[in-house]
């Protein structure tokens, strides 16, 4: 410390500083001071919060002007189709080919065309993959061919059965899945009844074209509570396969048909759902031939075997129409 002399004070007033006036703070230096400790102690997280502030900024002002921005983009897209169309690039051909099945409706209804829609702009992929989505169509194939044509080549699933549920028929393809519906023009494919007759359609037809003989007058094959099949022939008679051991049982038939025509005979039911079994009921025809046969047996005290002329297949008429 330095010792000041008693001279430096001859000219010293006794003050109250009580009475001392004061000054008025100068508000805009202290925020600025402050700010200089704040940015020299802070600096990193305020240049953070500021960033995240003006990112803030900037995706609320986008939100709220996100119907005039996409507003603008349909306006100029729409603008530029337009143009693309006036220039001569409008589509206004469409070449289809390869399709039975599958309506031109639905095909162009996939291709998404619009008035507007050019060659240039058309997007092919997105509309191919629409058309593969139809359910009838297993490829396709769309080419542009400039300046206006669309060339749209389709592979259609091939149909192996008709499939009836309900009211409704519907064509199935190999995997048992329903590609489209019947309009009568398939009645060559073998037909199958019921609910999950679907799903299992192809294998039991698969099967059945190993016996021509059972095949050749067979109108359907109904699928019974998703577990076993019917055959329901034309003239009426069905026959009631197992659930187990069907290659079996259509052997058992087959060899039945070749030597003793079941088939042919007046038979309501052949019921073969136990194994090792054949149950017949008998059509009306047959139930006559029969009681007539008791009758004429009874009359004559013997057991004598009678058979209707009716009741006799067209194999057995022919062999008895033949000179002895």
């Amino acid at each position: 410390m330095q010792q000041v002399g008693a001279k430096g004070f001859a000219n010293a007033q006794l003050v109250d500083p009580r009475q001392l006036p004061v000054p008025i703070a100068d508000l805009s230096r202290r925020a600025r001071i402050n700010f200089s400790y704040a940015w020299i102690l802070h600096r990193k997280l305020m240049l953070r919060l500021a960033a995240a502030g003006i990112v803030a900024v900037a995706i609320v002002g986008a939100y709220e002007a996100r119907e005039a921005v996409v507003a603008g983009a349909m306006n100029l897209y729409g603008i530029a189709q337009g143009e693309f169309a006036r220039a001569g690039f409008g589509i206004d051909k469409i070449n289809i080919s390869g399709q039975s099945l599958t309506s031109e409706s639905t095909i162009l209804t996939a291709l998404g065309l619009q008035a507007a829609t050019s060659t240039v702009s058309f997007d092919a992929d997105a509309a191919l993959a629409r058309i593969e989505a139809i359910p009838s169509v297993k490829s396709a194939a769309i080419r542009k061919k400039y300046p206006g044509e669309l060339i749209v080549t389709i592979e259609e699933k091939v149909p192996m059965a008709r499939w009836r549920i309900g009211d409704a028929t519907y064509l199935v393809d190999e995997f048992g899945n329903a590609v489209a519906r019947d309009d009568g023009s398939f009645r060559e494919l073998p037909l199958v009844v019921g609910e999950g007759a679907a799903d299992d359609a192809i294998a039991m037809v698969r099967t059945l074209d190993r016996y021509p003989q059972i095949t050749r007058d067979l109108a359907a094959l109904s699928r019974i509570g998703d577990r076993r099949w019917d055959l329901i022939f034309y003239s009426g008679l069905r026959v009631q396969l197992p659930e187990n051991g069907v290659a079996q049982a259509l052997r058992q038939l087959d060899m039945y048909q070749a030597t003793d025509q079941l088939l042919d005979r007046d038979v309501a039911v052949v019921d073969m759902r136990v194994p090792g079994m054949v149950s017949l009921k008998l059509g009306d025809v047959a139930i006559k031939a029969r009681a007539d046969a008791a009758k004429t047996a009874k009359k004559k005290g013997a057991a004598t075997h009678v058979v209707d002329a009716d009741y006799e297949t067209p194999a057995e008429k022919a062999a008895e129409a033949k000179p002895q």
